[in-house]
């Protein structure tokens, strides 16, 4: 339905933000994984046509979407980083200036406004105007007006910003139900806001896609390489500089160190089950390269066109 080919972003000064990127997506969702930095919200802008590629193109139904950018206009709703409102409009006459410009019909759109607003919980704030609603309300407001015009495309940058921890559980579930028959592209350096919900993920860094699979997939890049050791705390900076850790925890005992090794690291180190943040540091660490990487025996994973 919607595939990028051979995207590649060159912004003034020779910054290659997204390089040679290819990508085919179908309905369902793709977790965009990825640091602060590595390219996703480029990408993200590319795709949605707010923003032209250096070379190459995105294709929509087999359109060109780059040529043509209302072919996939009409079906998208997007969401970026920055979500800019009208302070003095209340959420329901923003949603409706909104409908009008995406060209839904002014019956049609209260009807769907109402929905969207109960959606995500602002009933009770519906005619208190935008410039009083806190940055959490106004994420909200963001992921509503994405769905108006029930779009195919569904492209959410960091959408979970600012959200309390129910907020994200409910956005999160609300996309996974969209997928079902629409392309949802989420793009965020948290993994905990994909791993429970997209069964695509892709991992970029350094503007390139490091790799691209199932969570099961990438979990199995780092079968066997999962550890915890019990260190004293002066030798935690050793620890770190030789391998890549996950998390820490004091103890009264010591420090309890989560690290990736090919075999184990010290003796009384206890092998783990991994989860989807130590195969994503794994990536993007061996991206990087550096010491660490390399004791682990990670490099950088070209998934090529996928």
């Amino acid at each position: 339905m919607l595939d990028l080919v051979n995207v590649t972003k060159v912004y003034k000064g020779g910054k290659r933000a997204v390089d040679d990127m290819t990508m085919s997506l179908q309905p369902g969702m793709l977790g965009l994984l990825g640091p602060n930095g590595a390219g996703k919200s480029s990408l993200m802008r590319i795709t949605a046509t707010v923003t032209r590629p250096t070379s190459g193109t995105v294709r929509f139904h087999g359109e060109d979407a780059v040529a043509k950018p209302n072919v996939l206009r009409r079906k998208l709703g997007y969401l970026p980083q920055d979500f800019g409102v009208y302070p003095n409009l209340t959420s329901r006459e923003f949603l409706m200036y909104l409908a009008a410009a995406k060209g839904v019909s002014a019956r049609s759109a209260k009807a769907r406004i109402d929905e969207l607003l109960e959606l995500v919980n602002l009933t009770e704030a519906v005619k208190r105007p935008l410039g009083k609603y806190s940055g959490g309300m106004l994420r909200r407001v963001g992921i509503a007006q994405v769905l108006l015009a029930d779009p195919e495309v569904i492209i959410v940058d960091e959408p979970t910003a600012g959200l309390d921890p129910e907020e994200r559980v409910r956005f999160r579930n609300l996309l996974s139900d969209l997928a079902a028959d629409k392309v949802v592209m989420l793009s965020t350096h948290i993994v905990s806001d994909v791993e429970s919900v997209a069964s695509d993920i892709a991992v970029v860094a350094n503007g390139r896609l490091q790799r691209r699979g199932t969570p099961e997939e990438l979990l199995r890049s780092v079968e066997g390489h999962v550890w915890e050791v019990l260190v004293d705390p002066a030798s935690v900076p050793a620890v770190q500089t030789q391998y890549i850790v996950s998390r820490m925890v004091r103890t009264t005992e010591g420090v309890r160190i989560r690290l990736l090794a090919p075999e184990a690291p010290y003796d009384g180190a206890v092998r783990l089950t991994p989860d989807l943040e130590d195969a994503y540091l794994a990536i993007i660490r061996g991206a990087s390269g550096g010491e660490s990487a390399q004791r682990f025996g990670a490099g950088p994973i070209r998934a090529g066109a996928v």
